[in-house]
């Protein structure tokens, strides 16, 4: 198995100012929406925003009272694998929470609190995530039981996030019970967009008997590697050239012109590509750019 090379003071860096960004979203999320308006939207932090209902101890306690020992318990049982940047971060989410307590909360409306709760909830988590760390909680015990039972983690952490839900449905009343749904569904999808990014190219699969004519137009004419794939027609039986080829989605009509202009008669599927890196599009290396600038920005 290959060795992971070691990162580089620029990307520990990068990822501690992430991890602090992202924990103090968090904080913000919870202090400025979610627990105000008792919304307990799924893991440790419900459980915090619930058991602050009930006891009156502030979150930033019972979160770090509570994962702390997971953490522990998760080191022990899973390893490693927990590492360092999750420690810090359950710290540095805690210590924001105590930190950013007096800052009055923003809405009493409790729709507007599950969204923007959920929408910075998310931001802050796929930011911590972008830092390949965590912040302790309902992820850990969710790998905990995964090891034991060899149920699916998405399984483990709707069958947690489910709990705390039904709970806070029994303390606070169904209504906001609901509402947190709403905040755990804009998280996810927050998430999701964190980590995928903004920006979605296009996949494009094109089948023409005039493929390598095709092929040269595009490497030339739009500065687009293309993979050439070998297919098969399923009523015909013939074998056939498909090529395949990503471009940005500006790109995309000039695309769609060239191929109709080389075979009018091509067949072109277009798609969705949510997230691509490589060569052209995003995480390559300055010197390997500046190498390669002559080529086409697709293998």
């Amino acid at each position: 198995m290959a060795k992971l090379k070691k990162d580089s003071t620029r990307e520990i860096i990068r990822d501690y100012a992430l991890l602090t960004v992202g924990c103090l979203f968090l904080a913000l999320a919870l202090n400025w929406f979610l627990v105000p308006n008792k919304l307990a939207s799924g893991g440790i932090s419900g459980i915090a925003n619930i058991l602050f209902h009930v006891t009156g101890i502030s979150v930033g306690i019972i979160f770090l009272v509570i994962n702390v020992p997971v953490f522990i318990i998760g080191t022990m049982i899973l390893g490693s694998k927990t590492g360092v940047k999750s420690f810090v971060g359950l710290i540095l989410v805690s210590v924001f929470i105590f930190a950013t307590e007096w800052i009055a909360p923003i809405t009493d409306n409790l729709l507007l609190a599950a969204l923007y709760g959920g929408l910075l909830i998310g931001t802050g988590l796929g930011l911590v995530f972008r830092a390949r760390a965590s912040t302790g909680g309902t992820d850990l015990i969710a790998q905990v039981v995964n090891k034991f039972t060899g149920l699916s983690l998405g399984i483990c952490m709707l069958f947690i996030d489910g709990l705390v839900i039904l709970t806070a449905a029994i303390v606070f009343g169904a209504e906001f019970a609901l509402m947190a749904l709403i905040a755990l569904y804009v998280t996810s999808k927050t998430i999701d967009l964190i980590q995928e990014g903004f920006s979605f190219e296009k996949m494009v699969f094109i089948i023409s008997d005039k493929s390598d004519e095709l092929q040269e137009a595009i490497l030339t004419d739009i500065n687009r590697g293309v993979t050439k794939l070998q297919a098969q027609g399923g009523f015909t039986g013939q074998d056939k050239p498909m090529l395949m080829c990503v471009v940005e989605q500006k790109e995309i009509t000039a695309l769609k012109h060239l191929v109709k202009h080389v075979d009018e008669n091509a067949f072109i599927i277009v798609g969705n590509a949510q997230e691509v890196v490589g060569r052209g599009f995003r995480g390559v290396s300055k010197d390997y750019k500046a190498n390669n600038s002559e080529h086409p920005q697709q293998s």
